[in-house]
């Protein structure tokens, strides 16, 4: 399986290792060469620096061919841009973005993009700590409609929260291929991330 990860933090980092462990193809990206040093020496995937929320920067690092895009950032807009661009533009058949904010990620599901929320994972973990009944609101939320390539009309009020490895070269991350020619440009259209937007209102206004 060939896994495209935006955000090598601490989940990205340990997930890379993993599935590079288990002889997945791994390519993950970020915006910090820094970050490329949580990961062990041994990494057999491609740590490329550059802007997993930007287009052609995708298509340089290879994303075509991916069974996968996660999203795995600290904010969650950037994590919604990188999924959506996936997923609309570059044709990846599935993709995921961490969401911290509970009733954003179900919001965005309902728009076809399934999200992980790690609040609710946390809480969930805590309660069964205390000894207490989970809260029943899902963590992890397949796409509750099918991706829509056509512009999506909001909602009328926000949905409630229930419901063959590559050895890498040992002196550090690549770099980025030189820039192709860019293809004629596309008509602009709405995302799920404004639709998204235009039904949650104010909820959406901040990025974490």
């Amino acid at each position: 399986m060939k896994v495209v990860i935006v955000g090598c933090g601490r989940v990205g980092s340990v997930l890379a290792e993993a599935l590079d462990h288990d002889g997945h193809e791994v390519i993950i990206i970020d915006r910090s060469t820094r970050a490329f040093d949580r990961l062990p020496d041994d990494f057999g995937g491609r740590a490329i620096r550059g802007d997993g929320t930007d287009e052609d920067t995708l298509r340089r690092i290879g994303i075509a061919g991916a069974d996968v895009l996660l999203a795995l950032t600290e904010g969650d807009n950037r994590n919604v841009m990188a999924a959506e661009l996936a997923l609309e533009t570059l044709g990846i058949q599935r993709a995921m973005a961490k969401v911290n904010d509970p009733v954003r990620a179900a919001a965005y599901a309902e728009l076809g993009l399934a999200t992980i929320c790690r609040t609710t994972l946390m809480v969930d973990a805590l309660q069964g700590f205390l000894g207490n009944a989970p809260t029943g609101i899902p963590s992890v939320i397949e796409a509750v409609a099918p991706h829509h390539a056509t512009p999506l009309e909001p909602a009328s009020s926000p949905p409630g929260a229930a419901a063959a490895r590559a050895p890498r070269a040992s002196s550090g991350p690549e770099p980025e291929p030189p820039t192709p020619p860019r293809a004629a440009a596309r008509a602009p259209r709405r995302s799920i991330g404004s639709a998204a937007a235009a039904m949650l209102g104010r909820a959406t206004g901040r990025e974490d």
